[in-house]
C-alpha cells in the first residue's frame, strides 16, 4: 500500500496520538468548560469531528469521482457545527473526535499519489495534514484548562 508524504503521516499520528493522550484524562468539567466565542471543550471536539469527517468525505468522493475543486464558506460552516455540537453529550464528542481522527489518517495515508499532487496543487493541504487543525485546537482547549496536566 503506498504512503501519503511521510511527513503528514507522522504529524497527523502525533497531533492524533495527543488529542487521544488528552481526551482520555480530560474529565466532565473539563469537557463542559466554556471556550471564547460560545465553544465549550466538548464542542470543539466535535468541530474538530466533523472537519476530519468532512475532509474524508471528500477525499473518498473524489477517489471515486476525480478532483474537484470546490469553495466552502467556512464561517458559516463553523456556526452551523457549533450549533449542532451543543446537542452532543460530551462523552460522545469524545469518540466521534477519535473515530473520525483514525478514519480521515487512515484514509489519508493510501491516497494516490496523483490525488495527493492535486490536493497540494489547489493551496488545501490543510487537508492532508489534518495535523494542523487539530494543534490549533488542541493548544487552544489546554491553554485554557490551565496545561497539559489538567484532568490528570
Amino acid at each position: 500500500m503506498r504512503r501519503m508524504n511521510a511527513t503528514y503521516a507522522a504529524d497527523n499520528m502525533t497531533q492524533r496520538q495527543r488529542l487521544f493522550a488528552l481526551t482520555t484524562k480530560w474529565t466532565e468539567a473539563d469537557l463542559t468548560r466554556r471556550l471564547a466565542n460560545g465553544w465549550s471543550v466538548a464542542t470543539k471536539l466535535a468541530h474538530l469531528a466533523f472537519w476530519d469527517h468532512y475532509c474524508l468525505a471528500l477525499i473518498e468522493s473524489w477517489e471515486s469521482t476525480g478532483f474537484t475543486l470546490s469553495s466552502t464558506e467556512t464561517d458559516a460552516i463553523n456556526k452551523a457545527a457549533r450549533f449542532l455540537s451543543r446537542g452532543i453529550p460530551p462523552g460522545a464528542a469524545v469518540e466521534l473526535v477519535r473515530a473520525a481522527a483514525e478514519a480521515v489518517d487512515r484514509k489519508l495515508e493510501s491516497i494516490t499519489p496523483d490525488l495527493e499532487a492535486a490536493i497540494e496543487a489547489s493551496g488545501r493541504v490543510r487537508l492532508l495534514r489534518r495535523a494542523i487543525h487539530r494543534r490549533e485546537h488542541l493548544d487552544q482547549i489546554e491553554s485554557a484548562l490551565g496545561g497539559s496536566e489538567h484532568g490528570a
